[in-house]
């Protein structure tokens, strides 16, 4: 006896229905005109790369620090109008963000 047959004995009158698909919409980022600048730091002995000049709404923001994170597969942080990424990937974030429209500016080495 499956799970299904344990709940219709228990549940006689249930009827199931099908799941309903939910379609998520996909959010447009608000591009803007200046670029965004992407620079290497060094925080306490540790590499960091730091994506800053959003002009657009902080959710916006956060949720493009979400996307990046993801690609990478690396953690990071947004604060203070920064998305802070763990590690050195400039080259592969750059290249991803003129991917999705944004410009893009190296600041630093």
């Amino acid at each position: 006896m499956d799970l299904q047959d344990q709940l219709k004995n228990l549940f006689p009158d249930h009827v199931i229905q099908p799941e309903e698909e939910i379609q998520e919409e996909g959010h447009e980022l608000w591009m803007q005109k200046e670029p965004l600048i992407c620079k290497f730091e060094k925080r306490k002995g540790k590499v960091n790369t730091i994506i800053e000049g959003y002009t657009g709404a902080d959710d916006d923001f956060k949720l493009l620090a979400k996307e990046i994170k993801q690609f990478l597969g690396v953690g990071g942080s947004f604060k203070d109008e920064q998305i802070i990424i763990q590690g050195d990937y400039r080259d592969k974030i750059m290249a991803y963000l003129k991917d999705k429209g944004f410009k893009v500016k190296r600041v630093g080495g």
